[in-house]
């Protein structure tokens, strides 16, 4: 719990004190402990040295889980007194100190085993070779007394790097989004139509030890009393499930003999406490919902961090990694009902307050009946025991086989009775990133934006700013600038002979784009900005709208305004020998970005006319045209 104290159950004494060593974990379970019994090893006196070293480990870094460090200890220990063994070595004698041998090589052959037995891609012989180092380390450091090759040892790296992090996780498809909402719906609808006729039956049954064994009713009063377990339902009803009643031997399923009694119990405890599996549907939908909250912030949700209020819900989320609790204020949207049953007051049935209130009043029982998780959120009652089973409340953690989301999926059907078809791996961190990557579709913005103050903008950029949706849509953004960009810079218009002499027609002109006024002062010269004619001077896709176009010529053969008359030709052939002499000039990428683009329309312009082409190249080398560019342009181009 945020604020638990790391700290050993025992105390640390002298190096060789041999005793069970104990960390108390951070953990969700209340009083969970980690434990390092050094008498498990022939080496029992290196053992504790380790594991008085990874108690104080712990309690300096304020580990919230202190495992990996305790799997170390462990299995060097364990490989140590083989490796002894195998060498006729008293393993009571080692130490970290010195001893019969050099506890280096020890080391060294570890790591080779570790090597072996995970190899690549595995993590695990990784973090194992890292942690023991990190704990002989802190010995050297602390206390000085480590032979010198084993000191230098342990400040070295593992023999193998870690190995490279895998693919990061792709969000759900809108598609399996959609499928994953309505299966979750379908479930808790079913949910709580099971637990309303349960509680039908509760208010009928009685005491079976009044009333008979062989009522479902009063059997289902027994489960919600706490007075059933599968020793008692052995004793009181029929060895052979076949002679049970039809609708208690319909509970239990086809289950066998063996194992009827127990499927009888969960069946029973299912009809009025929800079980874990039941609880996934309000958590795929929570977080599909809540982009802001991570699965292991909404898990660990106590009761009082829940406060309803008259605009929503607000939580108080725990982020244990980063050590830092956030308030966040959900409003409910009014999200539209589906017609079943009745609204919760003040928000819709979907929304995050609506689902908050129906998940509360779902695991309601179990709080009232088990105290011991009356605190927390999350709860469901699950059959525990082997040979005296019985049902018991618990946290809901949604690890063990049967519970978690993959098994959840796994159980849906489309309506046409086939699975339900949801790309693997089923992990509920891919939720938040569906709901993160909803988040980037409706707002945009920057990346600190997006990243909000629940992420860095690097955590952001590394696992979600990946997303399949966020590439496609950066394309699509990409490409509509593109577009609006090429839409600005269609060609010029090319008007032969015909078309000026009867440019100030108003069939003409408007074909052009322009009226007869400004036709009349563009066939008068009025327009010609150096190189061709411009419709519109003030209107250039180059220049902000209202401002005199300053980028001419240089940018002519690519604006929609220009005009083109057959006299254009002869210039228009010295700026495409100017340009081929400056790809003599310039590197090739300066020339493409400076110059490519100009090059490629007057190659289309001259193949369009053609025919006027000859005429227009004589007239350029008897100099009979001109070429006039500005100063500024040739200086800026030509460097």
């Amino acid at each position: 719990m945020p604020g638990q104290r790391v700290e050993p159950v025992a105390v640390v004494a002298e190096p060789a004190r041999v005793g069970v060593r104990e960390v108390e974990r951070a953990s969700r379970r209340d009083g969970a402990v980690c434990r390092v019994d050094p008498g498990r090893f022939a080496c029992r006196a290196l053992a504790a040295e380790l594991a008085d070293e990874w108690v104080l480990y712990c309690r300096a870094r304020a580990l919230r889980g202190p495992d990996r460090a305790a799997r170390a200890v462990r299995s060097f220990a364990a490989f140590a007194d083989a490796w002894l063994a195998e060498r006729g070595i008293d393993p009571q004698l080692v130490r970290l100190t010195g001893g019969p041998t050099d506890l280096t090589e020890i080391v060294y052959e570890w790591e080779h085993e570790l090597r072996r037995v995970h190899p690549y891609p595995s993590k695990r012989g990784y973090e194992l070779a890292s942690n023991l180092l990190a704990l002989i380390e802190q010995r050297s450091v602390r206390e000085g007394d480590l032979p010198p090759r084993l000191a230098a040892r342990a400040q070295a790296a593992p023999l193998f790097g870690k190995p490279a992090e895998g693919p990061p996780l792709e969000e759900f498809s809108q598609a399996e989004r959609v499928a994953l909402r309505d299966a979750a719906r379908h479930d808790i609808r079913a949910l709580e139509g099971r637990l309303a006729a349960g509680r039908d039956l509760l208010e009928t049954g009685c005491d079976p030890r009044c009333g008979g064994w062989e009522s479902v009713a009063n059997l289902v009063w027994a489960v919600h009393q706490g007075l059933l377990d599968t020793t008692v339902l052995r004793a009181h009803l029929p060895t052979s499930p076949g002679h049970w009643p039809t609708e208690i031997r319909q509970i239990a399923g086809d289950a066998g003999a063996t194992w009827a009694p127990q499927a009888l119990l969960a069946g029973l405890a299912a009809m009025v406490f929800p079980r874990e599996l039941d609880l996934q549907p309000f958590r795929v939908l929570l977080l599909l919902a809540m982009d802001e909250c991570t699965p292991e912030e909404l898990l660990d949700l106590a009761v009082d961090d829940v406060e309803f209020t008259d605009g929503g819900v607000r939580l108080a989320q725990t982020k244990r990694r980063a050590g830092r609790i956030r308030r966040r204020l959900h409003s409910g949207s009014a999200a539209a009902d589906d017609g079943d049953g009745s609204t919760f007051d003040g928000e819709g049935r979907w929304d995050v307050p609506g689902l908050l209130r129906r998940m509360f009043a779902v695991t309601s029982p179990v709080r009232h009946a088990y105290p011991d998780v009356a605190n927390w959120l999350w709860v469901a009652v699950e059959p525990s025991g082997a040979g005296r089973a019985r049902v018991r409340g618990r946290r809901a953690e949604f690890v063990l086989s049967g519970r978690r989301l993959t098994d959840w999926i796994t159980r849906q059907r489309r309506p046409n009775g086939r699975p339900l078809e949801i790309t693997a791996p089923h992990d509920a961190r891919r939720l938040r990133k569906t709901a993160k990557i909803g988040r980037v579709v409706a707002l945009g913005g920057t990346v600190a934006d997006l990243a909000g103050d629940d992420h860095h903008v690097e955590v952001f950029r590394r696992h979600y700013a990946h997303g399949t949706t966020a590439h496609v849509l950066a394309g699509r953004a990409v490409t509509a600038a593109q577009q609006r960009v090429f839409a600005s810079l269609t060609r010029p218009v090319f008007t032969d002979e015909e078309a000026v002499a009867d440019l100030t027609e108003p069939e003409v002109s408007a074909a052009l784009g322009m009226d007869v006024d400004t036709a009349e002062a563009m066939r008068d010269g009025q327009l010609d900005m150096g190189l061709v004619n411009c419709r519109d001077p003030y209107a250039s896709p180059h220049t902000p709208t209202g401002s005199v176009c300053h980028v001419a010529p240089a940018m002519c053969m690519l604006c929609r305004n220009a005009v083109v008359f057959p006299s254009h030709l002869p210039r228009l052939v010295l700026l495409a020998e100017h340009i081929e002499r400056m790809r003599n000039r310039l590197t090739p990428p300066q020339w493409q970005a400076l110059w490519g683009r100009q090059a490629a329309a007057l190659a289309q312009l001259f193949d369009e006319c053609a025919a006027s082409m000859p005429d227009a190249r004589r007239a350029a080398q008897q100099g009979r045209a001109r070429l006039d560019l500005p100063l500024g342009m040739r200086t800026e181009y030509d460097r």
